[in-house]
């Protein structure tokens, strides 16, 4: 795998990986509405095109942040699965949220903010039980 960082900065390196807005979607959608295949990616409200798609979770799979894996029902559908490292970055979703409440509300007032005010009342017993969630899940698809 060919060096793809900008430089040696964390916050670039993180950026690299992560930064572009169809990655943060794509583990969005994993880590907030438990969403698993290709099908269930594309059919996200903001309208990312397949080839796209196709690229980030192959992308995302290579850097190890999920796994891909064939379903037991139908082996022509990929079941996407979040790693350690993917659910590691709950907690950066979760704050992401939150900034966004804070500072871009202005700017879309249609934002869909339901639950953001409780979520942050309750931010680490919410972050705990969704990791444990998500580390249950992987834990059965094995």
């Amino acid at each position: 795998m060919k060096n793809e960082f900008r430089s040696n900065c964390p916050v670039s390196c993180a950026l690299d990986l992560v930064g572009d807005k169809w990655t943060l979607v794509i583990m969005r959608d994993m880590l907030m509405f438990g969403k698993e295949t290709f099908k269930d990616f594309s059919e996200s409200g903001e309208g990312i095109a397949t080839n796209i798609l196709s690229s980030r979770l192959k992308m995302l799979e290579e850097k190890k942040v999920i796994t891909k894996h064939k379903s037991k029902v139908n082996k022509r559908v990929n079941i996407y699965r979040l790693t350690e490292k993917g659910i590691a970055l709950l907690p950066v979703i979760i704050e992401l949220v939150q900034w966004s409440r804070n500072n871009v509300l202005e700017f879309q007032p249609k934002m869909n903010i339901n639950g953001i005010d409780t979520l942050m009342d309750n931010k680490a017993h919410v972050i705990e039980t969704m990791q444990a969630s998500l580390r249950k899940k992987i834990l059965s698809s094995l």
